[in-house]
């Protein structure tokens, strides 16, 4: 037996191993879209932070098992409470998320105490507990002109807030936080790419700089990718996000050519899931990710005014 050949029947044994245990403890398996492929395939949902929140909160299970990042399964822990919630990497942070604490959001709102706060999903329980409402990528143009406050808090995101400003009257006050991965990418990666596949479009997250949404064909969330990717008529697409997000729109688009607008669009954090740690949480039930009572009843309340729109 060759090694590949052994790797490929280890592989499989794992995964029929994951499936039994996930069945014992009737558990659903969720990926985020930047998950390496083969979490992605065994997972029983594949999407953004919210998306599969939503779907944590209204799958009759008692194990959820989130492959992602650490505010992800604080997210579905504070909306599913009852439900015994799993991060299998423990040490899968967001730096991001780290930017900001809610120590340095309470002196934000001393200074401007009729400003409103937003505070983007990729934020700690704590922050979101300090928050009036949460928003996404997706809908926070919606969150902030929802508002009655001219002047908006907008935590972490600087590039996401300045994207929302384009879109608002109101005075938008960003946090100088950013995702390192869309916030490395460059105007001449897109020049690059353009030059590589003349015929394709550009499609870029919110959270990358000014300047290369500037000479992106359209900006999406990776579920307003996947589904642009999906309908639109054109058979070839530079994707501006976590390198991730390629697998899933090969599976869920076959028949389109999806490029990637930067190899160095990577998340190391977003990497460290794999079969071995799912099957370890499911064994073992650990690591679990809980929130204190205190915190995740106010965070919930930021999250809920978002859903509620």
């Amino acid at each position: 037996m060759t090694y590949i050949e052994k790797t490929t029947l280890d592989r499989e044994v794992l995964i029929e191993k994951i499936l039994q245990l996930k069945k014992e403890r009737n558990a659903v398996i969720l990926a985020h879209n930047y998950q390496i492929n083969e979490v992605q395939d065994i997972a029983d949902f594949t999407g953004d932070s919210l998306e599969l929140a939503r779907k944590a909160a209204n799958q009759d299970a008692d194990v959820i098992v989130f492959c992602g990042v650490d505010f992800m399964a604080e997210t579905a822990a504070i909306l599913s409470p009852e439900k015994t919630v799993l991060l299998p990497a423990a040490d899968a942070n967001c730096p991001m998320a780290e930017m900001i604490t809610a120590g340095e959001l309470r002196v934000l709102k001393e200074r401007f105490p009729d400003a409103a706060v937003v505070c983007y999903v990729n934020t700690s329980a704590e922050v979101k507990a300090e928050s009036d409402i949460c928003c996404t990528s997706s809908n926070a143009v919606k969150v902030v002109q929802s508002l009655d406050a001219d002047q908006v808090i907008f935590v972490p995101d600087r590039n996401l807030g300045s994207y929302v400003a384009r879109f608002t009257d109101k005075e938008i006050m960003p946090w100088e936080g950013f995702c390192f991965v869309h916030d490395r990418i460059t105007p001449e990666d897109v020049k690059t790419a353009r030059q590589l596949h003349p015929d394709a479009e550009v499609l870029v997250h919110p959270e990358c700089r000014s300047e290369v949404v500037d000479l992106a064909d359209h900006v999406y969330s990776t579920s307003g990718m996947i589904e642009h990717v999906c309908k639109s008529s054109s058979k070839e697409f530079i994707i501006g996000t976590e390198v991730g997000i390629l697998h899933r729109m090969k599976k869920d688009c076959p028949d389109k050519l999806c490029y990637p607008l930067s190899s160095n669009a990577v998340c190391i954090t977003m990497k460290r899931t794999d079969l071995q740690k799912v099957y370890k949480a499911l064994e073992t039930l650990t690591p679990e990710v809980t929130v204190p009572e205190d915190v995740a009843d106010r965070a919930r309340l930021a999250i809920q005014r978002m859903l509620d729109l």
